[in-house]
């Protein structure tokens, strides 16, 4: 602070001893508290990672077990067994969608087709994706084609206007010369400059 300042004077130099102090722990603490944030932040990452993987695997266990459960269904029950509709339902559609055949041989087929596009052509398809799932993008980009549409149209016909009056000027400009031309010099170099 002392070398910042330009001028300080001796009793200028005790306020700025008696602060710089305060300003040194207080940016210390900060520091520290950041760091503590950082961990804190890396930690919950870890946490969610790990949560995450959990998730799959216990949606992966359930589908299997609900494939068990089909399994013991196929035999004739002795007994009434009450079986939860509710938890058979939710894995049931998983468990058909991983035997049926068409849509895993499609699934399979859009992946193969996905890595073989260029990457031109894979940014183009996932712009469309976008654009296709989201009311607000396909608005933008509606108007945005509306708008560059309009622009062209007008250049060309502004282009088109401008280019068909520069001819009727020329052919103006044409005919005067042919008049000035008879006019000045006579019929006989009207035919020389025809």
């Amino acid at each position: 602070v002392k070398d910042v300042i330009p001028g300080v004077t001796a009793g200028d130099k005790t306020a700025v001893d008696s602060i710089l102090p305060i300003v040194q722990s207080q940016r210390e603490r900060y520091r520290l508290r950041a760091q503590e944030l950082e961990a804190h932040s890396l930690g919950q990452q870890q946490q969610i990672s790990l949560l995450q993987n959990e998730i799959d695997k216990l949606r992966s266990d359930n589908v299997k077990l609900y494939e068990k459960i089909r399994f013991l269904q196929s035999f004739p029950a002795k007994g009434g067994q009450a079986s939860s509709e509710d938890t058979e339902s939710r894995y049931s559609m998983q468990y058909e969608e991983r035997l049926d055949p068409f849509s895993t041989f499609s699934r399979k087929e859009r992946q193969r087709k996905y890595m073989n596009l260029k990457p031109y052509d894979k940014i183009t398809l996932s712009m469309g994706r976008f654009i296709m799932s989201n009311k607000v993008a396909r608005t933008i980009a509606f108007f945005y084609t509306l708008l560059l549409h309009s622009l062209v149209f007008l250049v060309l016909y502004k282009l088109a206007h401008t280019e068909s009056c520069k001819r009727d000027y020329a052919a103006d400009c044409h005919a005067k010369f042919a008049e000035h031309m008879f006019k000045v010099h006579g019929a006989k170099d009207d035919h020389r400059h025809n």
